[in-house]
């Protein structure tokens, strides 16, 4: 794991790990108003999606997760986005979050795999 100092020129985290025997790239960045993730498989960005927190009157968060670019008919990847934003806000903060998955694997079991080295790396 490479981890930048504090502020030169963002504060990152990068990593590679094996995922269902797929190397995957994982980067994290910490910016001053949003975090960006960047998973991938395939040596690009992939599906960028951006996720947030609602803020309303509701006593419950609710979360919005959009597609910026990319596929829009995978499920999967929205879950992953959504998944890390409540982790986010558990964490206390109301940060959104940029996230680009480039797979070669859609499955849940990569899914879930993402969602925990993100969450185990987090920067938040």
């Amino acid at each position: 794991m490479d981890t930048s100092p504090a502020g030169f020129p963002v504060p990152h985290k990068k990593l590679t790990i094996d995922i269902q025997k797929i190397k995957t790239d994982l980067v994290i960045c910490h910016y001053e108003d949003h975090f960006l993730v960047i998973v991938t498989q395939l040596g690009s960005m992939g599906t960028l999606l951006q996720a947030r927190k609602e803020e309303g009157v509701s006593v419950q968060p609710t979360f919005n997760v959009s597609v910026i670019f990319g596929k829009r008919d995978e499920p999967l990847l929205s879950a992953c986005a959504c998944q890390l934003i409540e982790n986010i806000s558990a964490a206390g903060s109301s940060m959104s979050l940029v996230l680009s998955l480039g797979l070669k694997d859609h499955s849940v079991d990569t899914i879930k795999a993402i969602v925990s080295a993100v969450i185990e790396n987090r920067m938040w």
